[in-house]
């Protein structure tokens, strides 16, 4: 139903989005710090949960933990095979005192963890994460409509998912861009990606490059593009990609970013949200499996329910 899908506002939203950014990505390090290494970097992604955001379970010497992201209570906290669940409050918090906070309670859980406290793929002056006192927007009606539309919006990705048959990404959160994705393969290898996003080892791009991918997502907007949306492209990009007629017809291609949008605003007042997200999604999946000559065997024509 339409009034489940909240409005969001790049506008309003954007200090929180911008603090919680930060927040994440110094729980990403902390996983990142812990965890194999997965093709991808599908090892260290935050998932959707029916509270907020977490990182599932992370082995630490002979314990597990896991750090989540309530933005229903608006807390975070840490829960671990050797201790009573630990938290803190979000409202009135800065990146610093983020940092401190998270730190001060990995040390009573005793795990010593170094991370990389520059923000990663942001643009502009870097603050370390222990420095940063400017980022402290956190409001909690936005940070609970977001997690909403997360929520939504994975719904869809579930049933879009169903559909193909190939090697395909879990539903995740990637804390580097802000952005919920999804991933299909064709299962042939790509051209060698060029690299060059601040904050990103050239390798990692190359790893997360390295085969064929048709890409989905969603995020809520910079100030490149100051609204929240949905995205979808091809790495290679097929010739006649960006000039294809997709649906519905509030998408567009944007030169600048080389993808496919859709305007989050366009689905969140459709009658039918989730019906107009899917036509986007198959459409710019069709298109481009089409224009790179995609096995049509990866992709069957009815959805499993």
């Amino acid at each position: 139903m339409k009034n489940q899908w909240p409005l969001l506002s790049y506008e309003n939203g954007k200090s929180t989005y911008e603090t919680l950014q930060l927040w994440t990505q110094i729980v990403g390090k902390i996983k990142l710090a812990t965890l194999p290494w997965v093709n991808h970097s599908w090892n260290i992604t935050l998932h959707i949960t029916p509270t907020g955001l977490s990182t599932q379970t992370i082995p630490y010497q002979d314990q597990h933990f896991q750090i989540d992201f309530d933005l229903i209570a608006h807390q975070l906290k840490i829960t671990s095979t050797k201790a009573d669940l630990k938290q803190f409050d979000l409202n009135n918090l800065s990146v610093a005192g983020f940092y401190k906070k998270i730190f001060a309670l990995l040390e009573e859980l005793e795990i010593d963890l170094t991370i990389n406290t520059l923000p990663s793929e942001i643009f502009g002056e870097l603050i370390p994460f222990e420095l940063d006192t400017e980022h402290a927007g956190y409001n909690s009606d936005q940070a609970s409509a977001f997690h909403l539309a997360l929520l939504n919006i994975q719904d869809v990705f579930m049933l879009f998912r169903t559909r193909f048959t190939g090697k395909a990404s879990p539903i995740h959160f990637f804390w580097g861009g802000f952005d919920l994705a999804l991933a299909f393969f064709s299962g042939r290898k790509a051209p060698r990606h060029p690299g060059k996003i601040p904050g990103l080892p050239d390798w990692v791009l190359q790893d997360a490059y390295s085969n064929e991918v048709s890409d989905c997502g969603f995020w809520t907007g910079s100030e490149a593009l100051p609204e929240a949306a949905f995205y979808c492209y091809l790495y290679p990009e097929p010739e006649g990609y960006k000039n294809a007629n997709v649906s519905p017809a509030e998408a567009y291609y944007n030169q600048t970013m080389g993808e496919f949008i859709l305007p989050y605003a366009s689905v969140q007042n459709a009658a039918d949200p989730q019906a107009k997200l899917l036509q986007f999604l198959e459409s710019t999946y069709a298109i481009g499996a089409g224009l790179a000559e995609w096995n049509q065997d990866l992709w069957e024509h009815e959805a499993k329910l």
